[in-house]
């Protein structure tokens, strides 16, 4: 008596509940997200469980605020390998005019993304060499861009990436910082005088917390600097925490109208904690209030 083989399971068939309908196979790979044979890894679920939730913020953010045949224009931050222009352009812009442009400081990933965009025929993805400070004057860059983009755009970033969507007049960005380190040396330096003899000078004492503190403060800031300059701002998970401890989502519509009270607040936060350096580097108010 013989017995019959069992079909191999198909690796593909496994991803269905993980996948978008019609995402592309070969951008996946080619990504390294999934395995020669189709298989995806514990780490490279989490990557594309982070990359997908974030597309469907950006997708939305696109839906809401353009037209179907409208063209968009978005410009991505620390684009890294640029997983999150690649699986943007094979989902959404696939389907819509507009164009991707991915900004990285690291020329041989930028290098690395136009081959790859060539070989997948994307051709409206443009990847450039380029800091986020120095996109915002580059002669490479339409002078206005529709969404911004940053993934763990570290430290600094991603404030120049704001500064760069305030520049571009952006009708959304969508935000999720990493690293935050300038404003908890700040803390270190100056003390926050004006609270150490409070008890919340407790919330810095300790240098894990004047990290984590230093975090806290930098993206409440942001989030009131962005309300005086014309947003209407949302923060929330991009993930389940067990996925990412960068997981802060910072959400931000273009009004037009910049809120005083807002800039108060910045101001008034700035001075509580001595930071009043970041006012002239980082949140300087008179350009876009």
């Amino acid at each position: 008596m013989t017995t019959k083989k069992r079909a191999a399971p198909d690796p593909l068939a496994a991803l269905a509940d993980e996948l978008r309908p019609g995402q592309s196979i070969e951008l996946l790979k080619a990504l390294h997200i999934l395995t020669r044979d189709g298989r995806l890894n514990q780490d490279s679920r989490r990557k594309l469980k982070q990359v997908q939730h974030l597309v469907q913020f950006i997708e939305r953010e696109i839906r809401e605020g353009f037209a179907p045949d409208a063209p968009v224009l978005l410009a991505d931050h620390g684009a890294g390998k640029s997983y999150l222009g690649f699986m943007l352009y094979d989902l959404v812009f696939a389907q819509r005019p507009g164009h991707v442009y991915g900004i990285e400081t690291r020329g041989e990933l930028v290098e690395r993304s136009r081959e790859l965009a060539a070989r997948l025929g994307f051709e409206r993805m443009s990847f450039l060499h380029l800091s986020a400070a120095e996109a915002a004057r580059a002669v490479q860059l339409p002078p206005r861009i529709d969404v911004v983009t940053a993934l763990h755009a570290c430290d600094t970033a991603t404030d120049d990436a704001i500064r760069f969507g305030l520049e571009k007049q952006a009708a959304s960005m969508v935000l999720v910082p990493c690293c935050q380190a300038e404003v908890a040396a700040c803390l270190r330096q100056h003390k926050a005088l004006a609270l150490a003899r409070t008890p919340l000078a407790e919330l810095w004492r300790h240098p894990l917390h004047t990290r984590e503190i230093g975090s806290q403060i930098t993206n409440v800031l942001r989030c009131l600097y962005l309300e005086a300059c014309g947003y209407q701002v949302t923060v929330t998970e991009l993930v389940g925490w067990e996925h990412s401890l960068k997981n802060e989502l910072i959400v931000a519509r273009r009004t037009g109208r910049g809120k005083r009270s807002a800039a108060e607040r910045l101001d008034g936060l700035l001075d509580a904690f001595g930071l009043q350096s970041l006012r002239a580097t980082r949140f300087d108010l008179l350009p876009h209030a």
